[in-house]
């Protein structure tokens, strides 16, 4: 993967590594056009990006993210106390991002 737009190549790589990618393209320009659409709502919606920690960009972005992930920081605090003799460290981070890149190295550099 290059470089040259970090963001849309990542979307593309998501994009065709979804099973039901069609290996043939598409029959019509509505066909193409009509899963995009159901991709692009099922990557904002419901798949679980790990650079947000595992929730949604909707999620994140309507703020539902912050009490999500406050849940989960409890879950693993209270399984770490029932069963200490599973953790070798702590918990998983579960803190809120308050930026994400793709590629910030490039990034920075931009800002330089």
């Amino acid at each position: 993967m290059s470089n040259d737009n970090p963001y849309s190549e990542a979307v593309f790589r998501t994009l065709k590594y979804r099973p039901e990618y069609p290996d043939h393209g598409f029959k019509t320009l509505d066909d193409a056009r009509e899963w995009t659409r159901t991709f692009v709502d099922w990557d904002n919606h419901a798949h679980l990006h790990s650079e947000i920690q595992f929730v949604s960009p909707a999620e994140c972005h309507e703020g539902r993210h912050i009490a999500i992930l406050e849940k989960r920081k409890q879950v693993y605090e209270c399984a770490k106390k029932r069963h200490p003799e599973r953790w070798s460290k702590g918990i998983r981070n579960w803190s809120p991002h308050q930026s994400v890149a793709l590629n910030p190295l490039k990034e920075r550099e931009k800002q330089n």
